[in-house]
């Protein structure tokens, strides 16, 4: 496998802060689900990238904005705020992540009959931004 041990207990994490994320929701934003969520995607995260990869992804110029939503929906869940403090984090991981939304379009783009629409979901939802608009 090319994981290391420190990155398959990374993807346990981060696939558990998900699970805990949506059990949250579902439970019409528990905030404590939602906290567990947080904190454990942010260790996964940690634990499949490094620390410092980590640190210089949410610090670059470009993600700074929505690396202060994240953080600001965090706080906001963890002040009792659940529903105003995910919709704030959820912008902001749309910022964050949003160029990966666009290699899952492309890939997603090969599932026969659906793949196409998803496709194009995903590239609008990552800012109308295509694969030929993608530096190279």
């Amino acid at each position: 496998m090319w994981l290391s041990e420190n990155q398959k207990i990374g993807v346990i994490f981060c696939s558990g802060g998900g699970l805990f994320l949506f059990g949250g929701v579902l439970m019409f934003f528990d905030r404590a689900l939602l906290a567990m969520g947080n904190i454990l995607f942010l260790i996964g995260l940690t634990l499949i990238i490094g620390v410092q990869k980590t640190v210089a992804f949410f610090s670059r110029r470009q993600k700074l904005k929505g690396t202060a939503a994240f953080a600001s929906g965090i706080l906001l869940i963890l002040m009792r705020w659940p529903l105003t403090g995910f919709l704030i984090e959820l912008y902001g991981i749309f910022i964050l992540f949003g160029d990966f939304l666009i290699t899952i379009g492309q890939f997603a783009g090969n599932i026969p009959v659906i793949g196409p629409y998803i496709k194009t979901a995903l590239e609008t939802l990552a800012g109308g931004r295509s694969d030929a608009e993608l530096p190279v």
